[in-house]
């Protein structure tokens, strides 16, 4: 993790995001000098998911040539390993053959793929929202912890990001990422002095010229405040934070929405959900335009900077 973070310009992962995620996404944040990453479902198949790391690579090898000297940040791959998703074995037969360096692991746990991610290599870095699926993770034998506390993006906790991250390093010094809510230099900064090595960033992202989202979602984001967003389990049967304008347009009253069905998640069902009701985080205030992915990544830096400037004022008060 500490080869990882050394190389960045900034302690940054861009989170995989469904459907949002795509290879000129992913491409842009590595070149930004932070960690690109996507949800290998987003490739439509193992051929795809090929393809789509062949892409990401020519990009950035592009940009390596044109640009040397300049931090390419790495690419990370998210594996669902619940027990619906049908494509996990052959995405990971991909991930594990192509050597990806990062792989992210999220809803459930299955100690057989972190060995093989190893086997090749790579680094294993779990999704979890509270301590039980964190002990779990580690005992599993992931790397690593991403906490997805409050405030977060889609699928999310409840959970303050002070509580968890504090509670995680009590026992636990391994490589922590922190996401929910950080969507400025300041709380990237803010993050590392509570604990985390690195925080997650994605619905910032999704504002981007590169992001696959449509425009009115990301005008949304960019119209949007905390205000607006809604937490439920309604509509991929886990507890997520959603735009309340899509849960409009698509039909629900955001503030009286019926129950969910309690069949769980069904990891085959959830492209109609995202598609039509959008997730976001809390920190969307921060986000005030469309632009280029590196543009909002030259903003992070100046303020990661500024801040850090500023909290030296602090130490010496």
């Amino acid at each position: 993790m500490h080869d990882l973070v050394a190389g960045l310009r900034l302690p940054v992962l861009g989170a995989p995001m469904y459907i949002v995620s795509n290879p000129a996404l992913v491409a842009a944040q590595c070149q930004a000098g932070i960690v690109g990453s996507f949800p290998a479902m987003n490739a439509r198949g193992p051929d795809a998911l090929d393809e789509w790391l062949d892409r990401i690579a020519d990009e950035n090898a592009a940009q390596a040539g044109t640009h040397p000297g300049h931090p390419t940040g790495p690419v990370g791959v998210n594996l669902i390993v619940h027990r619906t998703n049908e494509r996990l074995d052959a995405d990971l037969a991909t991930v594990v053959r192509r050597r990806v360096r990062l792989v992210i692991t999220s809803l459930g746990v299955q100690p057989e793929v972190n060995h093989a991610v190893h086997e090749a290599g790579g680094l294993v870095l779990h999704d979890v929202t509270n301590q039980r699926h964190a002990h779990r993770a580690i005992e599993a034998g992931a790397d690593g912890l991403i906490l997805v506390a409050a405030g977060a993006g889609g699928h999310a906790g409840v959970q303050s990001p002070f509580a968890l991250l504090a509670e995680t390093r009590q026992w636990f010094d391994g490589p922590i990422v922190l996401a929910g809510a950080i969507a400025s230099g300041r709380a990237i900064l803010a993050a590392r002095i509570l604990g985390a090595d690195m925080v997650s960033i994605g619905s910032p992202f999704i504002a981007t010229d590169e992001a696959n989202a449509a425009d009115g979602y990301k005008r949304m984001v960019v119209e949007s405040s905390a205000a607006d967003i809604v937490y439920s389990d309604l509509f991929t049967g886990v507890h997520g934070n959603y735009l309340t304008g899509s849960i409009r347009g698509a039909g629900y009253d955001p503030d009286n929405l019926p129950r969910p069905s309690g069949e769980g998640l069904k990891v085959s069902g959830a492209a109609t959900a995202w598609r039509d009701i959008w997730g976001c985080g809390q920190g969307i205030g921060a986000i005030s335009a469309i632009g280029p992915a590196g543009t909002l990544v030259d903003r992070l830096l100046r303020e990661y900077r500024a801040a850090a400037a500023e909290a030296r004022g602090f130490a010496d008060a």
